[in-house]
């Protein structure tokens, strides 16, 4: 069963998915500039095809934040490289695949829904609209995902620890099983109220810095595009991960803890042990993975959407065939 999902790719799921059943055929809509809605699943499918690329830098990240000896970005992961080869910094992909497909998924759905929901017919959403539905998608995603993040942090961390200490999980699936089976199910949600907090700032601070400073810079004359976008995200992104800093490293290092050390205890050891710099560790690999990721799930989301839109077409053509 673990061989089987380890098999599956990205690309594989979109096009069985694809095969499930014809995606319904809507016509775009000339009212409102309102689109036609995706599948539910695009924006996970998307983001999971984003963090296959950039899972050495996520793992780097986790890696910093739970060292308790400090070391520099490439420093890390070069001797990451050396200790094991270069696919370890692959190490842990398939928790990457599991929380990026739940907790995406979750996330884009449930934004768009609301939106949609709180946008009257025919008007563009308003700022609260936006950061309202930003906050309630990344609360549901980050509890819905904190089980396979659980997971994600002991196998990305796991070389931080000796040997004997190491949990040694071959895959996610495995890793879930392991942890219900000798720890139990109240482990996959240790960290919750730091994930979700951190989902929450993570979408909140995404969408919202996004348009305004797309704003900002539309009405310094900056034209629509993609420089605009890619400067609006650049900022958006550099936000986004400074807010998310603290919440990020307290979130792995109650989550990599194997005694179930509550988050005061943590920030208190770690202010202790480190100083109140520690909340900061890993931002320059956090933000360095952030921007490309980014960038890389709204270019899947742009061409996965632009097959479902040729589908739908194909679809309405073969329809009017039909009735000539």
């Amino acid at each position: 069963m673990a061989e089987q999902l380890l098999s599956i790719s990205p690309a594989s799921v979109l096009a069985q998915m694809a095969a499930v059943a014809p995606l319904p055929v809507v016509a775009p809509s000339q009212s409102g500039g309102s689109k036609a809605k995706y599948p539910f699943y695009l924006g996970g499918l998307s983001a999971t095809c984003a963090a296959s690329i950039t899972h050495p830098l996520d793992l780097t990240k986790y890696r910093l934040q739970t060292a308790t000896v400090r070391q520099g970005m490439f420093t890390t992961m070069v001797t990451t490289a050396r200790a094991e080869g270069i696919t370890t910094l692959w190490h842990g992909i398939t928790a990457t695949w599991l929380r990026q497909f739940l907790y995406s998924l979750t996330r884009f759905a449930v934004y768009e829904d609301v939106k949609a929901r709180l946008t009257k017919p025919g008007t563009q959403p308003t700022t609260a609209t936006l950061a309202t539905s930003a906050a309630l998608a990344g609360a549901i995603a980050g509890v819905i995902g904190n089980p396979a993040e659980i997971v994600l942090v002991r196998m990305c961390s796991d070389l931080n620890r000796a040997p004997a200490a190491r949990f040694n999980y071959s895959n996610s699936v495995s890793g879930l099983a392991k942890i219900t089976r000798t720890e139990g199910m109240g482990t996959l949600f240790l960290g919750l109220g730091p994930n979700v907090v951190r989902s929450v700032v993570m979408n909140v601070a995404q969408l919202g810095s996004f348009d305004l400073f797309k704003s900002l810079l539309n009405s310094a004359g900056m034209q629509e595009g993609s420089a605009l976008t890619f400067a609006a995200s650049f900022a958006a992104g550099t936000t986004a991960t400074t807010l998310c800093a603290p919440v990020d490293v307290i979130k792995s290092r109650v989550q990599n803890s194997s005694t179930g050390e509550g988050v005061l205890s943590v920030i208190r050891s770690s202010i202790k042990q480190d100083g109140p710099a520690v909340f900061f560790r890993g931002w320059t690999p956090a933000w360095i993975r952030l921007q490309p990721q980014t960038t890389l799930i709204y270019f899947f989301l742009t061409y996965f959407q632009g097959v479902v839109d040729e589908k739908r077409e194909a679809q309405l053509k073969t329809t009017d065939a039909r009735l000539v």
